[in-house]
């Protein structure tokens, strides 16, 4: 009998796990994949998410890995170009993206040495019910042995296409359209640095990570995904050499570059994410478009939380109930305004007021700092666009337009 089991040893489910076994209790992880591997993903730890792994203790073996640190940022739309940095979390002014076999080896490195079970190469097939709810988790080996295991709680940290949101019947309660698709691959011979690049109906994005070699991505509006796919390469490289000044000699047969990546699917949603017995967490909760990055950074977030305001009443079933209740709506709190946040870019839709806005804060380095820091999520957007700055913006607005 296990206290809880978590399915899904990535940086959702390494995290959970690890924080509940340093609390004493017995865990069990388990992850369908050969662990670690890689997977798909934008890289990039924010300095929230830095911050806890600092907490967490393991920031330095991330660090090892040869990651570095990103402590300056660009954006860059129509003739504005704001650099800066994002304000400091926790004591963290960095940011870093290591390849995620790299991440997640730490991660779970961690989370073993708190006394964490591991397996991997199980899929799980099922959960078990009782009179209270669910109970347990059926899972198949890669020899095809079924096993069954017991918990008081099973915890889905299996990402998009949860099967424990499956099999525990979660319903989707927030969903938006998809509304972007995105190629990448890792090129060398870039300067270490966070750059964004917004153009019509493009966005593009670079960030350095291990080995000297920078994730250059590319995002295209959703309904371009056919035509896209159709010459990939091509219409990649062409969106590189057009967008990124540092690659404007981009060559298809460049060999600068390797595979390229892509990711059709970036939906958009809000399941329920708690029931008797089970909790959802990362994307297998909530998952929204990569275009912002911040996907690794809220599954760091949720691990704490989950650590913090579910852990400590597992062995409790009517703590465990109302302890489940509180988390799902104080989550939904941290993560609602990310979740608009990103949408709003994800449509690539370039609007004059907002670089009229963007325009007004490129003339105070200060003010620059703190616009990255939304981006980070250091501060809310409440924090950075106060009444003052719209007010001052719209001033700035109706000087240009009497010039």
């Amino acid at each position: 009998m296990y206290d809880i089991i978590v399915v899904g040893g990535r940086c959702a489910g390494a995290s959970a796990a690890m924080l509940a076994a340093r609390a004493g209790h017995r865990v069990l992880l388990l992850d369908r994949a050969r662990m670690p591997s890689d997977t798909v993903s934008t890289h990039l730890v924010h300095q929230p998410g830095v911050a806890l792994l600092a907490e967490w203790g393991v920031l330095d073996a991330v660090v090892a890995t040869g990651c570095p640190a990103i402590t300056q940022s660009a954006y860059h739309v129509a003739d504005v170009h704001l650099r800066g940095s994002s304000m400091a979390s926790g004591g963290q002014h960095a940011a870093y993206a290591p390849r995620r076999y790299l991440l997640d080896e730490v991660l779970l490195s961690a989370a073993v040495a708190a006394g964490v079970e591991f397996r991997s190469q199980a899929t799980v097939t099922g959960l078990l019910l009782d009179e209270r709810g669910v109970c347990g988790v059926r899972y198949r080996t890669q020899s095809g042995q079924v096993h069954e295991e017991r918990g008081r709680l099973v915890v889905g940290a299996d990402g998009m296409r949860s099967a424990v949101a499956r099999f525990a019947g979660a319903p989707t309660v927030v969903e938006d359209p998809t509304l972007t698709c995105v190629y990448y691959s890792y090129w060398s011979g870039l300067p270490p640095r966070f750059e964004l690049f917004e153009d019509t109906d493009r966005f593009a994005g670079t960030v350095p990570t291990n080995d000297e070699l920078s994730v250059v991505s590319i995002y295209f509006p959703q309904p371009e995904f056919e035509a896209v796919r159709r010459d990939a390469r091509r219409i990649y490289v062409d969106n590189v050499a057009r967008m990124v000044p540092g690659l404007r000699d981009a060559t298809v047969t460049d060999d600068r570059f390797g595979k390229l990546h892509a990711v059709g699917d970036q939906r958009n949603f809000f399941r329920q994410g708690t029931g008797p017995g089970w909790l959802l967490l990362g994307d297998a909760w909530h998952h929204k478009d990569s275009i912002t990055a911040r996907g690794i950074s809220d599954a760091f977030l949720q691990a704490d939380m989950f650590g913090r305001q579910v852990v400590p009443h597992v062995a409790d079933p009517v703590a465990l109930a109302d302890a489940l209740a509180d988390y799902e709506v104080m989550r939904k709190e941290e993560l609602t305004e990310s979740y608009r946040n990103t949408l709003s870019v994800a449509r690539l839709d370039i609007q004059q007021e907002r670089i009229q806005l963007l325009k007004f804060i490129e003339r105070d380095p200060q003010l620059v700092d703190r616009y990255f820091s939304v981006v980070s999520g250091t501060l809310s957007v409440d924090e950075v666009y106060s009444p003052e700055l719209l007010s001052g913006a719209a001033r700035g607005r109706g000087m240009v337009t009497d010039d």
